[in-house]
């Protein structure tokens, strides 16, 4: 029997990697022979990067990461936005060395084997598709301030999940299927309304910063860190999951027009913009009100706006700005996700599915539909929190994989085309991995368990499926 004939063992598989010109043909000619669509220039890609990441962190979770770090959480941002920015950078360069839809998962399945390929793409399905529930659970809380101008109310039972005193997050599954509906059409035209999405979510966080620092009282920032250093970094921890819109953006590598070119300045571009204005509105937001009012609401931003004003119109226009911003998060994230799931498949290692491409929108439809419907019973039934942490860990182990991918490729394939190179190499991607291992270590061992268990899954299925499907196999 010849050496191709032999059976491969599982700890060779495991360590076959991915030559990028077989990445690039297979992009290129498609799963079904429908490649998607090249239609996304520089402008729509930091859209998408923009879109998945502004308004998550501050429109949602700002509620519940103040009572963690006190006024300091806008120090917590700091530390979030470096690690981002860092890991940011060493995406920068991959996506200009590696241009195609898999992001991370593809990095790695290059650089370091199917292996740790298949860890990257399992922690990347829980990243994106529980990111998107995430973000439309705290929807609900805008929709419910919006009604509130009316004099209505939306019963518990139809606004909040089951550990939230619930029944079910009516608002959350709904904003999840809307997105849907904008991503099935085709990427040029879901990309535009991404685009007209993200200005008006800028103009609304301008407008809250405007209006919270009239009432801007330094006192409240005393004392800063209540809960000492942990609290800062554990704040840290949670708000990291709002920083991986550009992970989004790379997901785009193959319907960018010039994916070596404008990727690695839609991603630093678009991590530099949206850190900046992270840390303006916190700032502004513990300025205007005491840290200790935080805890009650999700909608933190709109009760401050209202109580500085004196006006329940503004809490009406608000509202309706927050759920346009936050569906914009839940349309590039899901859109992330799917184009995850279609670079796996076409690598065997999840089914052909999620691979299939539609003729005429040129689009994955199959695998949209599956994975809305999936976000959308998650989005319904799980609390925030448990949403967040469980987002950021998986954030946190694919960003961490894709700063040492840049320095096993740097060794592994010097002459390799690259567009952008990270600067102060090995000490960035080194920095940045090092970053993520601190944030994971704040956690809580809740979060660690689920992330346990939902590796071991990820071992059964590729064992029972990727292994035998795999195309290198």
């Amino acid at each position: 029997m010849s050496s191709a004939q032999s059976p491969v063992s599982l700890r060779q598989q495991l360590a076959r990697r991915k030559p990028i010109a077989d990445l690039q043909a297979e992009a290129a000619r498609g799963v079904n022979g429908e490649p998607l669509r090249r239609s996304l220039g520089v402008w729509q890609l930091t859209m998408i990067s923009v879109g998945a990441t502004l308004g998550t962190g501050i429109l949602v979770v700002l509620g519940t990461a103040v009572p963690l770090a006190g006024p300091a959480v806008w120090i917590s941002f700091v530390l979030a936005g470096v690690a981002a920015l860092l890991s940011a950078l060493s995406y920068a360069e991959m996506a200009g060395a590696v241009p195609t839809s898999g992001s991370s998962y593809s990095y790695t399945y290059a650089t370091m084997g199917e292996g740790i390929a298949w860890v990257c793409g399992w922690c990347l399905v829980l990243e994106y598709a529980v990111s998107v529930a995430a973000v439309a659970v705290g929807a609900s809380e805008y929709v419910d301030e919006t009604l509130r101008v009316f004099g209505l109310h939306l019963p518990a039972a139809v606004s909040a999940p089951p550990g939230d005193g619930g029944v079910v997050n009516l608002p959350a599954a709904v904003l999840v299927l809307l997105a849907t509906v904008i991503l099935l059409p085709g990427v040029r035209e879901s990309a535009w309304v991404n685009t007209l999405m993200v200005i008006v979510k800028i103009a609304l966080l301008v407008f809250f910063v405007v209006v919270a620092f009239t009432a801007f009282r330094a006192g409240n920032f005393e004392p800063l860190a209540p809960m000492g250093a942990a609290g800062v970094t554990a704040a840290a921890s949670r708000l990291f999951f709002s920083y991986i819109g550009f992970d989004a953006a790379s997901t785009a590598g193959e319907e960018a027009k010039d994916p070596r070119r404008d990727l690695p300045r839609a991603i630093i571009g678009s991590i530099a913009l949206i850190t900046a204005l992270y840390i303006l509105v916190a700032v502004a937001a513990i300025g205007a009100r005491t840290w200790t009012s935080f805890s009650d609401s999700e909608a933190s931003l709109v009760r401050i706006v209202v109580e500085v004003t004196g006006q329940p119109w503004v809490a009406l226009v608000f509202s309706i700005g927050a759920v346009i911003a936050i569906a914009s998060v839940v349309l590039t994230v899901l859109y992330g996700q799917t184009r995850i799931l279609l670079t796996m498949a076409r690598d065997g290692l999840v089914p052909k599915v999620f691979g299939r491409v539609s003729h005429r929108t040129g689009t994955p439809v199959a695998n949209t539909l599956i994975v809305s419907l999936v976000v959308t019973v998650v989005a319904a039934l799980v609390p925030l929190g448990e949403l967040a942490d469980a987002t950021s860990i998986g954030t946190l182990v694919a960003f961490a994989l894709v700063n040492v991918s840049v320095i096993v490729l740097r060794r592994t394939q010097p002459g390799l085309e690259r567009s952008y190179r990270v600067p102060l190499f090995p000490v960035v991607p080194v920095l940045g991995t090092l970053c993520c291992v601190l944030l994971a270590v704040f956690l809580g061992a809740g979060t660690w368990i689920a992330f346990g268990v939902w590796m071991v899954v990820g071992a059964a299925l590729y064992l029972l499926w990727g292994r035998r499907h795999s195309t290198l196999r």
